[in-house]
């Protein structure tokens, strides 16, 4: 009896040990990624690499940036229509970073515009930044076009399998005049059959 009761916190112990080892590797962020058929990081990538291309593709690119220059451009809120929290400003991102390392176009970020006020204000009003090299009032560039699009989805399932499809939309609209120069769309479509175990 004696000899059980110290070999179950020994056994216990082992289960535990077992169980509780885990080892993290890293991978290549650019792999598919096919856990589940909500939206993953690939499905992030397709979407960012088809916008880009299709608007450098675009014919409208002789509208945009006429002679070779680099239009200003700002973010809009991607509207998330979908059932999933999608972080859409990681989609927007990732959009604009390629953009910019395309050389073709240049952006304000509107998301910070208060703290960009907060310190022209303290370069201005504090005493504490010298005047000559302050930086000065009412030089920002405005914006000449405006980016933005929305994101949907349909889910469907039939017995052991789900079917959900993505639409990723995006626009890009002349501020003065109001026009829609530019418009795309990536479709996506995921299913997942489960298995007898029902994984």
């Amino acid at each position: 009896m004696k000899r059980t009761l110290i070999l179950l916190p020994l056994i216990a112990a082992g289960v535990f040990g077992i169980n509780g080892c885990s080892t993290v590797q890293y991978g290549d962020a650019t792999a598919v990624e096919t856990v589940n058929t909500d939206f993953g990081s690939t499905d992030l990538q397709m979407i960012a690499e088809k916008m880009t291309d299709d608007l450098l593709a675009s014919p409208a690119m002789a509208e945009i940036a006429p002679n070779g220059k680099r239009p200003i451009l700002f973010v809009d809120t991607i509207k998330n229509k979908t059932l999933e929290h999608i972080d859409t400003e990681s989609i927007t991102d990732t959009i604009s970073t390629k953009m910019l390392n395309s050389g073709r176009f240049r952006f304000v970020d509107m998301t910070r515009v208060d703290a960009v006020a907060k310190q022209l204000d303290y370069q201005k009003n504090s005493g504490m930044v010298d005047e000559r090299k302050s930086v000065q009032m009412g030089r920002q560039l405005g914006a000449q076009f405006m980016l933005y699009g929305n994101f949907s989805s349909i889910e469907k399932t039939a017995g052991s399998t789900k079917d959900v499809y993505y639409k990723f939309t995006m626009k890009l609209t002349n501020i003065e005049s109001g026009l829609v120069e530019f418009q795309s769309e990536k479709e996506i479509r995921k299913t997942k059959k489960k298995s007898m175990f029902g994984t």
